[in-house]
């Protein structure tokens, strides 16, 4: 049933044209209605990196090296994973009309939404590149590890497709699912090492970063981005095998409740 849901969609015709238009559109309607346009992608993280930067730099004294470029790239993968995952909640109900009323694969509407949120994080991800690089007084520079930043998307970007589908599926049948993860999302932001160094993260919550598979992929950008080092290949493996054991939870409730949207929301 899986295999069916990803082959009817492979086999469908101008599936990434369509995607990436939907993508645009959404994008551009996210953005370009408000003045400031697409600066506004920017500054969330630039106002929570002056909030946290104030509070753990300042008054707490946190000694963690080029801790602006530490807050930058950490919040920038959280506020995807966030976006992508709680802003696809109701994402069924939200988008019925097109399929109901189009040729459109369910599955084609989340990969598409997640695509218009890559657009933003890719915009980030080359203000983090250009801070970084060229006004962070403790940077090492560029290096050629940063391109293992690909591989790290990629599973962020499954891992919340996952989560995504999983989440918006048993919106279907419990309504509540939209307030339950939004506590949660609340509560894991604090057992993320966002903020704190990883020493401090590892000392409170030993083995952690294993079980949290967005800890362990800011982790590993910030190794491959700031510290010009390899990731973690076993961090890396285990969020990766997180991403597609979730995906395919994800694919399973699309299947099972997915066709049961339109009828009860």
């Amino acid at each position: 049933m899986v295999l069916k849901i990803v082959r009817d969609w492979f086999y469908g015709s101008n599936k990434l044209e369509r995607l990436w238009l939907l993508a645009k559109i959404e994008f551009k309607l996210r953005y370009y209605e408000n003045k400031l346009g697409l600066l506004w992608a920017l500054l969330k993280p630039i106002m929570d990196i002056c909030i946290y930067y104030v509070v753990f730099k300042l008054i707490l004294k946190s000694d963690v090296p080029a801790f602006a470029s530490y807050l930058f790239i950490g919040l920038i993968i959280w506020n995807f994973f966030v976006e992508s995952t709680s802003g696809t909640i109701q994402i069924l109900n939200t988008k019925k009309y097109l399929y109901e009323y189009s040729n459109m694969n369910k599955l084609e509407i989340y990969i598409s939404t997640l695509f218009s949120n890559s657009i933003g994080f890719f915009f980030n991800f080359v203000m983090f590149i250009l801070f970084y690089s060229f006004l962070e007084k403790e940077s090492l520079g560029l290096s050629i590890h940063m391109l293992w930043s690909i591989p790290l998307f990629i599973n962020l970007f499954i891992l919340s497709l996952g989560i995504s589908l999983i989440l918006s599926n048993i919106y279907i049948i419990a309504k509540d699912i939209s307030q339950i993860w939004q506590v949660f999302t609340s509560f894991l932001f604090f057992l993320s090492p966002i903020f704190y160094s990883l020493k401090v993260f590892k000392e409170a919550l030993p083995s952690f970063d294993y079980g949290n598979p967005i800890a362990g992929i800011i982790i590993n950008a910030r190794r491959v981005l700031m510290e010009q080092q390899h990731p973690n290949y076993e961090l890396l493996i285990w969020d990766f095998i997180y991403a597609i054991f979730l995906l395919f939870l994800g694919l399973i409730a699309l299947n099972k409740l997915g066709s049961k949207a339109a009828e009860k929301l």
